[in-house]
């Protein structure tokens, strides 16, 4: 270099040794001028291919541009200038050295290339461009240098010696920092880009470089969410790459590739072993088939971004190892009194400004990871999504859908939170090598001693973590079995109630909790060990390093600098080594979750090439050949040998007995069954109408359009031959009105309706009705099939195949198609089977009307006008149909809103009389809500997130749940524990300091063994700490679920009809998933980082009693910081957990109406809604991700003050401080940053996930209904005796404020009478049902069973005494014995004398396993009828006095219902029979009949005087043919 510059290249006197350093001008000239360039030539290849591959449209030359290139111009004359100046001097013989020929024209080229890169810049449309802000800056600080050397030669000299180059430098200088300033300032969006329609972009896409480097594009949300609570509205829009669309899609192309792979390397191994023969065979095995990767294909769609982020923690982690270096150079300066200041204050400088770096690197790492991981999770989210909706029956059986919902939030969320530690796979052992490396200079060989000490543990480690991930797995098979029941209990509340099966079912809860629990506090234990372990770790090894250090060698001397330096790199060595245990548990985890998901995803997906749509024989809509259908591989066919051909436009009717593959014909036609052989072809759009109708979570209106557009006519007549439109009147919203989720508020006959509604407004060529009439009232069902399915119907000149139960309508078939046994036994027109007198012929002799001739005849003589103000009395009364399950109906139908906690906590019980209360806020928005509901019609209010900050009562009930005294042990041990860590650190100082005063350590024996007791002190109290921690967030754990469940399973019927299930169900996943998982750990976190932050301050201010200056400002400053961020994370966090159930619960509606969805190829929609659900959820993720990236840099930022600060006054206090305060006090304050940032996390952390305690007390605090058992008035042995009901003027309501139901009903029926009791749609006859068991409280009035007044016992004790048939047949997930007798109060011959009445015997024993037959989830595995029968048994077993049917007949055929009613009849001889009716003739020789109109009596009468009084019953019973 010398030669180059004709001077000295380095002069260490004129640089180091001295009050005023300065560079050689040789040094400036070359190395200096040049790092700029080598920047910018070294950036430029890697640049030019980014560029080339982001495109954003060009933006036109603005002032700003032009500007920059002017500059950019001028800085390459100037150095063109120097260079010529340069050639000038040779011609006249003043031959300047080689460099001020090089160093113009590396410059000038340069600064050309800079220019170019503006102009390609602006083409490729870079707002603001971070190259090339670095390389300006660069220029301006190699140029202070020189400006500041130019200046003190020319005051030395007195003169300018090259006035020229003196010049050119200068306006160089100018120009440069023209430039700087002007790169930070961004150019206008680019032209031709894809039109913004975006009302609300995400600003980070058109930030400046700066900006995004400081995330300072945020500040405007945080200031918005500090100001008032964010709302959905001010959420940005998600930006392209990030949205479901783009990611899934890429996602699915690269599994699909695996998927193909695969089969190929499946084929070529069958192949190959094929020709490979014996020899060959022996030695391969079979041939391995391979499974396609999932993980392959997730590491193909997103591997390219991790290596962006790789290369990001790449230099962080070098520059991490810097700031060790820079303390042993300060402990020097600081043990060397002769050195000059300049030197303190530089190193000070560059600790801070090396943190700084360090943070800005580390947060971009992070946002990109954490980015990268949203995405993984939206991705998987899709696929499985994607997956569900054409997995086959089979599939779906074994998984439940609780199962599915699981993999879709739990396993996907797995993925996403591992993601964030991939990188330390690489990442931590490149730390702990270089860590090795610079402790090795220190302090040698003993270095081994600690490292071995390290190796050793991470066996045991792995062993903890072995043990945890067993307990994960075990215990995530625990919550599974807990949520599904859950879900069954809570769609099945209603027949618990009815039955007063609560406690045997809450026992089963409360059994798998308790080994959930057990789980729990085993791997909490195993927590706080690993723990103890974790703390310890470092300090042992500093312990044992500096122990074997100070005693192999007298001569090895302990001073500050090594002891600092060593222990600073050991707490960097800390954090790879505390990360790996983690990584590896998490990695276990996720690994479980992958497999759950591989094997999700690589399950039987139904073969659309099943029905073949094309090609059919012509003439024909629907043939099947020689058919035969499973529902799984391994299953026998349900269905055998079918050969049917149905013509265009034929209506036919399916029938049979139950279970005979009615139900399963229609699925094989739709491809949902699996083809074992034959050929189905199907020609034409279908719709189809599933037996029990899968009703969407939305309006009426979109539930009949089902995606299709809207045309009002066409959509009024449907609503009118369906009969609905009298049912919008009363909807609150007309077809506005949202329908609950599963369709809670409508009653069974309007689910149906408005099913086969969507089935008439498709428009498709085929109709395929499952059994639509056996939901709906005789005459409704009579109107529908006139007026939709019949010859003179709307859906007339369709193809129609109706499977039904009703003969009244078969002659107007074209023609009829008997099942018996899965085979087709008959099948012809109606006359002609009459004529065969088969099976069909004898079975409709026995069941229909006498004269059949004499029914046409009637019917025909009806004259229509009279049917029609029949039908509209009839069905369409005025009230709604109550028919069904669900009761609550009217209520909604008036208003109905679920109440928020505050009205119904304050206890408005019906009897007391209510004060006048001040409305607080909460509950004016109550009636503005309601207000609003009576406008719309939404039956369900939306999921409220709570807004502003946690309250304080919220902590405290956490804190009483864990226990006071346990919280007080906690907190003290921590502060022990503090104490101890930093009395180590103190006397390590002081035990440094022994070597700057007297070069011999003599006590080393004492100094080692007090330091080693502190530390052990310090993990033991640490141990204990999370030991009690966990003790007590077990019991907490257990207290909430405990107060949840007992609540819930008190909850009256109202309360879960006006909650979506998967609002409880989330309450008892989520929310118990966060007090039992996430909540104690986050505390730990918390407790540990604010006593690490504290005892840090304490260190500093006692060595360097100055910087208690400072403390004031950067606490407002890190306070101010923490408020902003925590009032908008909360928020984010809050707007995140509201926007995630709809993803679940509509995957969970999709999967149950998967038949339906396919049956209208709709499934295209549905993936469509589904990714909005999931973008929406994005869109709060997204700022919350960018929130903590945004406090990150502000906290280090803050940290890393408190280095600079803790530095500088050492320096400047060096005359008074000793070397071993200096590194205690620079040591401690490096640490500080992490635990700052740590702290505020956490903070916020603990806010967002107290919530879960909040939602769970919440729901723990819900109005219940009248006790179990009322231990003062319970009913004597044996009640009732005879089974006498009386009503006295009794009247009910839905609820306070609503009209009655029932008003002043009084009847009174005697022991052992049957009574049916009829009436139009919403007459009240469920009503009074439900007011037999107290499922609704009196109004007014009472009831009496043998003159004992039903509200004065416990619900428990006249439940259990009175039994139902309820109109849905409800069947749990377990065994059939299970299902008939909960509380194993009956012998097995019962049970088996019970099936035999209840004709089930013969299908029992068929199964192998008999009575412990497994019933699928909500009894899938059997028919309905089959199910119906059941529940029979169910009531045969329970043999009480009073037997309520309600229309418990309607799905059954009629052999099956006759042996039903036979069996009631001899069975229930003696009991009172109370019958809710369609079928009239099933209660034509009832004793009484009592008819009801608008919740009063209109007749009560023995049928025969009914009839001859030509009433509302006769009116009835001539509709049916009766009379």
């Amino acid at each position: 270099m010398d030669a180059l510059c004709g001077s000295k290249f380095w002069d260490s006197n004129l640089s180091v040794h001295t009050d005023n350093p300065d560079l050689t001008p040789c040094f400036q000239n070359s190395l200096l001028a040049w790092v700029p360039c080598i920047y910018l030539w070294a950036a430029l290849p890697c640049y030019l291919l980014y560029l080339r591959h982001h495109h954003h449209g060009y933006i036109v030359l603005s002032r700003l541009c032009r500007l920059k290139t002017a500059l950019g111009v001028l800085l390459w004359c100037v150095s063109w200038a120097d260079l010529f100046y340069s050639f000038h001097g040779l011609v006249h013989d003043q031959a300047p050295a080689p460099v001020f020929f090089v160093t113009p024209l590396v410059v000038g080229v340069t600064m050309l290339l800079a220019t170019l890169l503006i102009q390609y810049e602006r083409l490729r449309g870079v707002q603001s461009s971070g190259v090339l802000i670095i390389f300006w800056f660069l220029c301006v600080v190699c140029a202070i240098i020189p400006f500041r050397s130019k200046i003190l030669a020319a005051m030395a000299e007195g003169a300018i010696s090259d006035t020229f180059r003196f010049s050119t430098f200068y306006i160089y200088f100018a120009l440069v920092l023209s430039a700087l300033v002007l790169s930070c300032f961004r150019e206008k969006p680019p032209f031709f880009s894809p039109k913004n329609t975006d009302p609300n972009p995400c600003p980070e896409g058109s930030a400046g470089f700066l900006s995004r480097l400081s995330f300072w594009w945020f500040t405007k949300l945080v200031i918005l969410g500090y100001r008032r609570p964010l709302e959905e509205q001010d959420l940005w829009s998600l930006n392209e790459d990030d949205r479901s669309q783009m990611v899934v899609q890429r996602l699915l192309q690269a599994w699909e590739q695996q998927q193909k792979q695969a089969a190929r390397h499946t084929a070529a191994a069958a192949s190959g072993k094929k020709v490979a023969g014996e020899a060959v065979g022996l030695l391969s095995g079979r041939p391995q088939a391979r499974e396609p990767s999932f993980l392959r294909a997730l590491l193909v769609t997103f591997g390219p971004t991790f290596l962006i982020s790789a290369f990001f923690k790449l230099i962080q982690d070098l520059l991490n190892f810097t700031n060790p270096q820079l303390l042993s150079i300060l402990i020097r300066f600081i043990s060397n009194p002769e050195a000059p200041a300049w030197w303190g204050f530089l190193v000070a400088g560059l600790m801070f400004l090396c943190s700084v770096t360090q943070t800005l690197i580390l947060h971009q790492y992070y946002h990109c990871i954490f980015v990268t991981a949203l995405r993984l999770r939206t991705g998987i989210i899709g696929v499985i999504y994607r997956k569900a909706l054409v997995i086959t029956n089979s599939v779906k059986r074994e998984s439940t859908v609780g199962e599915m919902v699981n993999l879709m939030s739990v396993d996907a969320q797995r993925f996403m939170d591992v993601s964030p530690f991939l990188n330390l796979l690489w990442s931590a052992p490149l730390q702990v090598i270089l860590a090795i490396y610079f402790l090795w200079q220190i302090l040698g060989p003993s270095v081994l001693a600690g490292v071995a000490l390290m190796v050793l543990l991470i066996p045991l480690n792995g062993g903890v973590a072995m043990k945890m991930r067993a307990f994960q797995v075990e215990q995530m098979k625990f919550k599974d079995s807990r949520i599904k029941l859950m879900s069954e209990i809570l769609g099945g509340i209603k027949v618990l109630k009815l039955y007063a099966w609560e406690p045997s079912f809450l026992k089963q809860v409360e059994d798998i909790r308790q080994n959930e629990l057990q789980l729990l506090r085993k791997s909490a234990y195993l927590q706080a060990l690993s723990n103890f372990i974790w703390v310890c770790t470092p300090f042992l090894v500093t312990l044992i390093t500096l122990g074997v250090y100070v005693c192999v060698d007298e001569n090895n001397v302990l001073d500050a600098e090594k002891a600092f330096v060593s222990v600073s790199l050991f707490n960097i060595l800390k954090v790879p080594l505390n990360m790996l245990p983690q990584l590896i548990s998490n990695l276990t985890q996720t690994s479980v979750s992958l497999k759950r998901i591989q094997h999700f995803l690589t399950q039987d997906e139904l073969d659309p090439q099943c029905v073949e749509r094309k090609l059919i024989s012509p003439g024909y809509a629907i043939t099947v050949h020689s058919g035969t259908f499973t529902w799984a591989q391994d299953l026998p066919p349900i269905l055998h040998s079918l050969d049917i051909q149905i013509p265009k436009g034929a209506l036919v009717a399916v029938v049979g007995p139950v279970g005979c593959g009615k139900s399963s014909l229609v699925c094989a036609l739709l491809g949902e069954m699996e083809k074992l052989e034959g050929k189905v072809s199907v020609k034409g759009s279908v719709a189809y109408v599933p037996q029990q109708a899968w009703i969407q979570n939305c309006t009426l209106q979109e539930n009949v359009l089902f995606g299709r557009p809207m045309d009002p006519k066409r959509y009024h007549r449907t609503l009118e031959a369906c009969a609905l439109l009298a049912d919008l009147e009363v909807l609150p919203g007309g077809d506005q009105t949202e329908i609950g989720e599963k369709g809670i508020n409508l009653s069974g006959g309007q689910r149906q309706r408005v099913s086969l509604a969507r089935a008439v407004y498709s428009d498709s060529d085929i109709v395929l009705l499952d059994d639509p009439l056996s939901a709906v009232d005789s005459h409704v069902a009579k109107h529908i099939f006139d007026q939709v399915i019949g010859p003179e119907g709307v859906l007339a000149g369709k193809t129609r195949v109706l499977v039904t139960h009703g003969i009244s309508f078969l002659p107007q078939t074209d023609f009829i198609i008997v099942l018996a046994d899965g085979q087709v036994s008959e099948v012809g027109p109606y006359s002609a089977l009459l004529q065969q007198n088969g099976s069909f012929a004898s079975f409709l002799r026995n069941y229909a009307p006498d004269d059949d001739q004499e029914e046409q005849g009637s019917r025909t003589a009806l004259q229509s006008a009279d049917e029609e103000v029949l039908l509209i009395e009839d069905t369409l009364s005025n009230h709604t149909d109550l028919t069904d399950n669900e009761p609550v109906l009217y209520e909604v139908r008036k208003q109905f809103m679920r109440e928020m906690s505050t009205m119904s906590s304050d206890g408005e019980g019906q009897g007391r009389p209510v004060t006048r209360r001040r409305l607080d806020s909460s509950e004016k928005t109550v009636q503005a809500t309601e207000a609003k509901a009576k406008a719309t019609g939404a039956l369900t209010q939306e999921e409220k997130a709570e807004t502003g900050t946690v309250k304080l009562s919220v902590f405290w009930d956490y804190a009483k749940a864990v226990g006071p005294y346990t919280t007080l042990v906690i907190c003290s041990l921590y502060i022990c524990q503090s104490a101890a860590a930093i009395g180590a650190s103190v006397w390590l100082s002081e035990w440094s300091n022994e070597a700057s005063m007297g070069g011999r350590q003599n006590t080393t024996s004492l100094r080692l063994g007090v330091y080693a007791t502190l530390g052990i002190l310090q993990g033991l109290l640490v141990m204990l700490s999370a030991l009690t921690m966990a003790v007590g967030g077990v019991q907490a754990a257990r207290l909430l679920h405990h107060s949840l469940l007992h609540n819930k399973m008190h909850s009256p019927q109202s309360f879960f009809d006006t909650t979506p299930s998967g609002r409880i169900l989330n309450r008892f996943s989520k929310d118990i998933y966060v007090i039992d998982e996430v909540l104690a750990p986050t505390i730990l976190m918390l407790f540990n980082s604010l006593f690490n932050s504290l005892s840090t301050l304490v260190v500093i201010v006692a060595s360097t009693p100055l910087f208690a200056v400072v403390i004031v400002p950067l606490a407002v400053l890190y306070t101010f910081v923490q408020r902003f961020y925590v009032a908008t994370s909360r928020q984010l966090k809050r707007l995140e957990s509201v926007s995630r159930s709809p993803i679940y619960s509509h995957f969970s509606e999709t999967v149950t109406g998967t038949s339906v969805i396919r049956a209208y190829c709709r499934s295209q929609d549905f993936k469509v809604l589904s990714d909005t659900k999931v973008d929406a959820n994005q869109k709060s993720c997204y700022p919350y991700i960018a929130s903590n990236r945004w406090l990150g840099i502000r906290v280090e930022f803050v940290g890393n003050c408190v280095v600079l600060f803790a530095a500088l006054f050492a320096v400047i206090g060096r005359s008074n401080l000793n070397p071993g305060l200096v590194g205690l006090s620079v040591s401690y304050a490096l640490q500080v940053t992490m635990a700052l940032n740590w702290m505020v996390r956490m903070m916020s952390d603990l806010e967002s996930n107290i919530v879960a305690v909040e939602r769970v007390k919440e729901y723990s605090k819900t109005e219940t209904e009248a006790p179990w058992v009322v231990e003062g008035s319970r009913p004597p042995e044996g009640w009732p005796p005879h089974g006498e009901v009386e009503f006295r003027d009794y009247s009910v309501r839905y609820r306070p404020g609503l009209d009655l139901v029932l008003k002043k009903l009084s009847v009174h029926v005697r022991g052992g009478e049957k009574v049916g009791i009829v009436g139009r749609t919403g007459a009240g006859k469920s009503s009074m049902t439900l007011c037999l068991f107290r499922i609704l409280e009196a109004a007014e009035g009472e009831i009496r069973i043998d003159g004992l007044n039903v509200a004065d016992i416990g619900l428990h004790d006249l439940r259990s005494q009175l039994t139902i048939i309820p109109q849905d047949p409800i069947l749990f997930s377990g065994t059939l014995r299970m299902n008939l007798d909960p509380f194993s109060n009956y012998s097995e011959e019962d049970i088996w004398q019970a099936l035999e009445l209840a004709h089930l015997h013969m299908f029992v024993r068929a199964q192998p396993a008999g009575l412990d037959f497994l019933c699928s989830e909500g009894g899938e595995n059997l028919s309905v009828g089959q199910r119906q029968l059941v529940c029979l048994a169910r009531a045969l077993l329970r043999k009480s006095r009073i037997l309520v049917l309600d229309e418990a007949t309607a799905a059954i055929d009629l052999e099956t219902d006759d042996l039903i009613q036979a069996t009631i009849r001899t069975q229930f001889d003696h009991c009172t029979v109370l019958t809710i009716a369609h079928r009239l003739n099933t209660i034509m020789d009832y004793t009484r009949i009592l008819v009801l109109d608008k919740g009063a009596v209109a007749e009560f009468d023995s049928p025969t005087n009914l009839i001859a009084a030509r009433g509302i019953f006769y009116g009835m019973a001539r509709d049916a043919g009766l009379a």
